[in-house]
């Protein structure tokens, strides 16, 4: 298909001047004058959670996603795109801020991200301070939509709220039992016999930009589609299901019974974890491979609505698209289920550009079927987009720090010379992964490392830091690593209230990677707090004042009691669950 901009030179009578130049002053910034080429629109695709289970990507041989890989194929597709941070929040800052997680502070889920970065402009803004109508639906960033960035948004951007009508699931859980307090209670799967539309959800938001795909914009538009699955839960119509026969299931390919066996203690802890044991326990790995399939098919034909309004309509000939996933997932591998790691398996994301001839950037556009093996980041979006739209040189578009360099240059030639590589920042400050072009390198916080020649070793299974014949290689990738890691900015009010449970409570069995709880004792009494240790002594962890606050690191499965000061009695117990969390006194 060829894509090519419009041009008109309209020549304006006497008559008419006066109205031209009206017009020209309320006319938006950047906007085309009379003989200048009209800016290209961007449509910009986002897929919650998606890993390389896709066709163009060959990451599972029996995904199913025809309207990605057709759009692959009608682009440039980046088979090394790596996400700035493997969970939601972190990642999906980075890429609409431009601005990278070890510069901001902001890692992990549970900080806010306009507490982090009150004064950064998102992409949205950015395009309508420059003259492009910038609107969206579904999730875009991490449960809310920033309703300032945007001009319009479905649901309408005040209730900040981006998600539109999905049916009503009913009683849960559907097939997985809650394994305790630690079970994010998304995890679980289910086919609902309904069609797409009665579902709602990823549907409402594709109809939404389709809509506004098929009619003409005379301004230059940016739009944002967030397609939630396969996000948890991993409910979608039945139909979706029936296309995975359980008898003919494959179970993830990279998955090996040994594979923690060469890796560092602190690549043990990130890998392990109680979802996987939980899942094979209860017999439900291969039901949740097929429902995350499921939900990948779904999100595609989701995607397919959303392309076919595009090649129908009226600017298919003068948009960019861009299609992400903000990071991948684990289905056992590594013995890890959920994300939240360094190996390739999370950090990998599909990453495919088109864009059309005559964009100021790029003026040839990106010729059908290129495939890009550089190593690429997400973080590079906003510096590419800026300037594949003859914005580059604007304030505010290329001197973020902590940026990723443009990809025009490979959308140009995806065989270009490259000489970056692409960094994943971790929750904790100083974990980071370096992927190359062939190997790939992680340093844990609390020490050790991994070096992977992912030419041969696609799935990470051999940890070949330790080997003498790689020592040249481990300290090129090592020298890599940034001068420094902000520290993670603190923004508590933001973290979910964990309950008080009455009693002391049973003894902890910690379990997954540790972050912090923040004990915040509202009460007008002293309290002592014990963490109950495996063998069901008390620890005692020190005093709390009170209308103090005090961060604790914890894990997954431990269990806190407390006690007033200088008191027997128990005032009761908090069970920790997967993520960090506010313990209230009162």
């Amino acid at each position: 298909m060829t894509h090519r901009l419009s041009c008109s030179n309209p020549l304006l009578p006497g008559a008419l001047i006066l109205l031209a130049l009206t017009a020209a002053a309320l006319r938006p910034a950047h906007a085309a004058e009379p003989g200048e080429a009209r800016r290209p629109n961007v449509l910009f695709i986002a897929l919650d959670d998606l890993n390389d289970w896709t066709g163009a990507l060959g990451g599972h041989p029996q995904a199913k996603t025809p309207n990605l890989d057709r759009l692959a194929a009608s682009g440039v597709l980046f088979t090394n795109a790596h996400c700035p941070a493997p969970a939601c929040n972190p990642s999906r800052s980075a890429v609409f801020t431009g601005i990278s997680p070890h510069v901001s502070g902001l890692y992990a889920n549970g900080q806010d991200m306009r507490r982090v970065l009150p004064d950064a402009e998102l992409i949205p803004k950015f395009f309508s301070r420059h003259g492009y109508w910038s609107a969206g639906s579904g999730k875009m960033l991490h449960y809310f939509t920033d309703a300032r960035s945007w001009d319009e948004y479905y649901p309408p951007k005040e209730t900040e709220n981006p998600f539109p009508p999905t049916m009503d699931f009913g009683a849960r859980p559907k097939s997985l039992p809650r394994g305790g307090p630690w079970q994010y209670v998304e995890t679980d799967w289910h086919a609902f016999d309904v069609t797409d539309d009665a579902f709602g959800g990823d549907a409402k938001v594709a109809d939404y930009i389709a809509g506004k795909l098929a009619r003409a914009h005379e301004q230059p538009f940016f739009l944002a589609c967030g397609i939630y699955r396969p996000h948890e839960p991993w409910f979608v119509p039945k139909r979706y299901f029936d296309l995975f026969p359980l008898a003919d299931l494959q179970l993830p390919p990279g998955y090996r019974a040994d594979d923690l066996d060469d890796l560092p203690e602190a690549g043990q802890r990130a890998g392990r974890n109680r979802y996987f044991a939980h899942i094979r326990e209860h017999g439900q790995w291969e039901r949740g491979v097929q429902a995350y399939l499921a939900s990948i098919a779904y999100a595609d034909a989701m995607l397919g609505r959303v392309l076919d309004a595009l090649d129908s309509g009226p600017h298919r000939d003068d948009t960019i698209v861009v299609l992400w996933s903000d990071h991948g997932w684990h289905l056992g591998e590594k013995e890890h289920w959920q994300k939240f790691t360094m190996w390739r398996a999370c950090t990998r994301v599909p990453l495919i550009v088109r864009v059309p001839e005559g964009a100021p950037g790029l003026p040839a556009g990106t010729a059908p079927g290129g495939v890009c093996e550089r190593p690429v980041n997400l973080l590079s979006l906003y510096r590419t987009l800026a300037e594949l739209c003859g914005l580059a040189d604007e304030e505010g578009a290329h001197g973020r720090p902590g940026a990723g360099p443009s990809l025009v240059p490979l959308l140009a030639d995806p065989g270009a010379r490259w000489d970056h590589v692409s960094l994943t920042f971790h929750h904790r400050p100083g974990t980071y992964a370096v992927s190359g072009e062939r190997w790939r390198y992680i340093r844990y916080a609390e020490g050790g490392e991994e070096l992977y020649d992912i030419e041969s070793d696609p799935y990470e299974w051999d940890n070949l830091a330790g080997r003498p014949e790689h020592r040249g290689e481990l300290e090129r990738l090592r020298s890599h690593a940034p001068a420094g890691f902000a520290p993670a900015v603190a923004t508590d009010a933001s973290l979910p209230e964990i309950a008080l449970r009455p009693g002391a409570g049973p003894p902890s069995a910690p379990d997954g990677n540790p972050f912090d709880l923040l004990f915040d004792n509202r009460g007008d009494r002293p309290v002592e707090i014990f963490w109950n240790a495996r063998d069901g002594s008390a620890k005692s962890y020190g005093e709390l004042a009170p209308g103090a606050q005090r961060k604790q690191q914890t894990r997954p499965g431990a269990v806190w009691h407390l006690r007033p000061v200088g008191g027997a009695e128990v005032i009761g117990h908090f069970a920790v669950g997967d993520r960090a969390a506010r313990a209230v006194v009162r």
